[in-house]
């Protein structure tokens, strides 16, 4: 069982930046890949961003150039910067981890955090 901390979330006017946080309750190099995801109020849980083990990264298209995931393994934690907020990327944001085991890969969530773009 991987427990995922995150932080990060609020409300931040549009063109402003917030910067989420996710902490998992065991080492980075131990995790396929981690990541975050999001829902927005009633539509479906997409991805945002992922980092995998050794280091490579891809992104949802409504993202790129405005949110970087990245990692500080001395920190054991997974960062999502998001830049040039917009309105439609308010949404609840859950922190993602892909741990292996024999039998596969295997997801666990963070609880999520809410994130509020408006004026």
């Amino acid at each position: 069982q991987v427990q995922l901390v995150e932080s990060g979330g609020g409300l931040v006017q549009p063109g402003g930046s917030l910067r989420l946080s996710c902490a998992p309750s065991e080492s980075i190099f131990r995790l396929n890949a981690m990541g975050w995801y999001r829902q927005p109020p009633g539509k479906e849980r997409e991805l945002v961003a992922r980092i995998t083990s050794g280091g490579s990264t891809n992104y949802a298209d409504s993202v790129k150039g405005r949110f970087t995931i990245s990692r500080d393994n001395t920190k054991n934690t997974v960062y999502l910067q998001m830049n040039s907020l917009k309105p439609e990327d308010t949404a609840v944001y859950y922190c993602n981890a892909e741990k292996p085991t024999p039998y596969g890969g295997m997801n666990y969530w963070g609880k999520g955090t809410l994130v509020t773009v408006s004026s």
